[in-house]
């Protein structure tokens, strides 16, 4: 039976966040059994608006044989051939829904380098991000409930409620964060282990209000390259091309990571930001603001919408908000401010803007609240 909710979120997904027009091109990207059904109700919703979608089934089990036995070269024409399925098409849709998310955990180094550089890179980087009309999408999977620590039900609900928010009022609500941060030069970040400084000066903000990404809410710009001075202590976890990494830890010398510490799997995250020049340096720093997400669910696209959260991301830079960093990969890193996680304070050019997660300036406390924004 088909859940009333499912009919809801893809007419969101096609009329808001896509703006999905008569006669456009629409690139369907289905990974994982649990997404089928959402899948068609996007096929079909997009024929009746007169669009003409194109899908394929894909998982991260199948994506693991590929890479694991592929050659260079073969990478290349693999990402050439996607390339010129993205360029065809007018928008993308991803809808994840994995049923094991450590599905590609093992994949040596320099396999899963060839895939960002020849494939990821140039498919979703460059052409997708740039020139198309795109959303990211997670379902609620049993794999992600497990992550999340809960019944696939109690799971389900709280992803409708989360995705089907009214993010017309949220984007409402940014715009006095965005014109704050627009003002702003240096940006303080303190709490535990962590005491960190950078300028945002002359960096474009942007609002993610449910354009780009499902669940969303978040205001980012990028630091100037050079100037991140200091330490940060991120306390959620990071799951990040089938590795999960726990307590990382970053030094920051003029712009440049001097310093990587984790308690696990700390060989390959040095790796990580080995991967190219780019690697070392920042590419992104956002503010979560979504207030039905409170903890961790070791999914990146829920977890950098954590309210009360930052994330200060390693790795390539959006041309929207660019500083000019540019790397194969593209990290998000969390770090929870709110009381229940050991608190801490963002300051915009020595002005307290939030403690423990809660906005305190007076244009943004009451509009950015968690009641406010879920009222």
């Amino acid at each position: 039976m088909k859940d009333p909710r499912t009919t809801i979120l893809t007419k969101n997904l096609l009329d808001y966040s896509l703006d999905l027009k008569e006669g456009e091109k629409l690139y369907i990207e289905v990974r994982g059994k649990e997404t089928l059904n959402l899948g068609k109700e996007l096929v079909t919703q997009a024929a009746q608006k007169g669009a003409v979608p194109f899908w394929f089934y894909n998982d991260d089990s199948i994506l693991r044989k590929w890479i694991l036995f592929a050659s260079e070269e073969q990478m290349k024409r693999f990402g050439e051939f996607h390339l010129r399925i993205m360029k065809a098409v007018d928008a993308y849709i991803v809808l994840r829904g994995s049923d094991n998310f450590f599905d590609l955990a093992g994949v040596p180094e320099e396999k899963m380098g060839w895939y960002q550089k020849h494939f990821y890179q140039p498919v979703h980087l460059e052409e997708r991000v740039k020139n198309k009309k795109w959303c990211v999408l997670r379902y609620p999977s049993n794999s992600m409930a497990q992550l999340a620590e809960t019944s696939q039900e109690e799971f389900e609900d709280f992803f409708y409620k989360v995705c089907n928010l009214d993010y017309s009022k949220m984007s409402k609500a940014m715009d006095p964060l965005v014109r704050l941060m627009e003002k702003t030069d240096r940006v303080r970040i303190t709490g535990k282990d962590t005491e960190i400084t950078f300028s945002i000066k002359d960096i474009p903000v942007v609002k993610c209000d449910g354009k780009r990404n499902i669940p969303d809410g978040e205001v980012y710009t990028a630091p100037v390259k050079d100037s991140v001075n200091g330490q940060i202590s991120y306390n959620a976890p990071a799951l990040y091309q089938g590795v999960n990494y726990e307590g990382i830890r970053l030094e920051f010398k003029d712009g440049k990571i001097v310093k990587s510490t984790s308690t696990n799997n700390r060989e390959k995250l040095e790796a990580l930001f080995n991967t190219d020049e780019g690697s070392k340096y920042t590419g992104e720093f956002a503010l979560g603001l979504n207030p039905h997400i409170k903890k961790p669910l070791k999914d990146i696209l829920f977890d950098e919408k954590i309210s009360g959260s930052i994330h200060l991301t390693p790795g390539s830079c959006y041309d929207e908000a660019s500083n000019g960093n540019k790397s194969a990969i593209h990290l998000d890193l969390v770090l929870i401010q709110t009381k229940e996680y050991g608190g801490g304070e963002i300051y915009f050019d020595d002005q307290l803007i939030r403690k423990d997660g809660i906005f305190v300036h007076p244009e943004l406390k009451d509009k950015l609240s968690d009641k406010s924004l879920k009222s």
